[in-house]
């Protein structure tokens, strides 16, 4: 089975937040979603549904779910129970709950940094402090620092947040380093909300997801696990994701905040879902493989520019990038004015980094390479 990813759509007079968001000129490489059409089996799902005509409420997604117990017993080993599931319009919805669902007012959320905003912003919207754990590059992966808050702990912090793999570094945490993580929870009496939105696009061959949950018993017991479809099957405008919850309780308490307020995930999205995780695995595979092209190709050309370096992202289609040799006063402004439109760095916690997303066709990503060398060397 072959599948185009060469193939160029038209995106900028479409929808698209992505497209839409500079002049003709520059190049978005910013927001992550990708540039590939969804494989047909999602296109089809959705043809067939729409050509029913009705589109009333929807009953609880039974087949959504049978699909999500299957991908995880498939793909990572982890037998996971039906009422576990709560599904969701949106993972950022989701770090938001656990934010207001598992901290009082006067508690803390611990997170990494630099880390995807809204886990910033979840903790801002509800009016909590947060704690910061830094991120370390050891051996070309960027990996948490939990040690470096054990001095700032206060005694309230109520909630640990992590992403794995990592966004905006493309880490895979190992099941050593995620027993690590498991244990400063432990110590500190912490719940665990664990964003796995990217953990089916893994690139580096051998690399394996662990979802936090499935370490043991313990792990399942204080620990909210995020994911969806959405990233590795390029349909984020569709909006469906699953928290995944073992606890009876825990799962009473993020269930009680969404009630009246957090909508239910809408019959077209559920049938684009369940068909991602039902039959998408061939062309999910395909994609790691162009992925993998691409991210080989962009951070060779940037580790051979002066000014700039980056540790190749052994999941995601997100290279973070740090520019901070360029000592531009504003990597990103320097960037948009080579025709660049990449995320800035100081959304995630890092002024002197930009992210950029090299989920696109080879031939855009050779003109963002041109385009790239170009500045830096000018």
């Amino acid at each position: 089975m072959t599948f185009n990813f060469d193939e160029g759509i038209d995106r900028r007079h479409s929808d698209s937040v992505k497209w839409n968001k500079y002049g003709e000129a520059v190049l978005p490489m910013w927001v992550a979603d990708t540039d590939f059409r969804a494989p047909d089996c999602i296109t089809e799902a959705l043809q067939r549904r729409v050509a029913h005509g009705v589109f009333g409420y929807g009953a609880h997604p039974q087949g959504l779910e049978e699909a999500t117990i299957n991908w995880c017993e498939r793909r990572y080993g982890w037998k996971v129970e039906p009422q576990w599931l709560v599904f969701m319009p949106g993972v950022v919805s989701a770090l938001n709950l656990c934010v207001r669902a598992f901290t009082q007012a006067d508690a803390l959320s611990i997170a990494p940094t630099p880390i995807y905003p809204p886990f910033r912003r979840a903790a801002a919207l509800a009016q909590r402090q947060q704690l910061l754990a830094p991120l370390q590059l050891i051996d070309n992966r960027w990996v948490i620092d939990l040690a470096a808050v054990e001095e700032k702990l206060t005694g309230r912090e109520e909630l640990l947040m992590l992403c794995n793999p990592q966004n905006p570094g493309g880490t895979v945490y190992s099941r050593e380093e995620l027993l690590a993580q498991l244990e400063f929870a432990e110590r500190h009496d912490l719940i665990v909300c664990s964003d796995e939105i990217h953990c089916d696009l893994l690139l580096e061959p051998g690399v394996r997801h662990t979802p936090f949950a499935s370490l043991n018993e313990a792990a399942a017991r204080r620990s909210i696990t995020l994911m969806s479809p959405s990233k590795s099957f390029n349909i984020a405008g569709l909006g469906a994701s699953v928290a995944i919850i073992p606890n009876p309780e825990l799962r009473k308490r993020f269930s009680q905040a969404m009630a009246g307020i957090v909508p239910h995930v809408d019959v077209l999205a559920l049938t684009a879902a369940e068909a991602a995780w039902r039959d998408g695995e061939p062309w999910l595979a395909a994609q790691c493989d162009y992925l993998r092209r691409n991210r080989d190709r962009l951070c060779s050309a940037i580790n051979a520019l002066p000014g700039l370096r980056v540790a190749p992202p052994q999941a995601t289609y997100l290279a973070w990038v740090d520019a901070s040799g360029l000592e531009a006063e504003n990597p990103t402004r320097f960037f948009h004015d080579a025709g660049l439109g990449f995320s800035q760095g100081l959304d995630f916690g890092e002024a002197q980094f930009v992210r950029i997303n090299f989920g696109c066709t080879a031939a855009t990503l050779d003109e963002a390479i041109r385009r790239l060398q170009a500045a830096v060397k000018a």
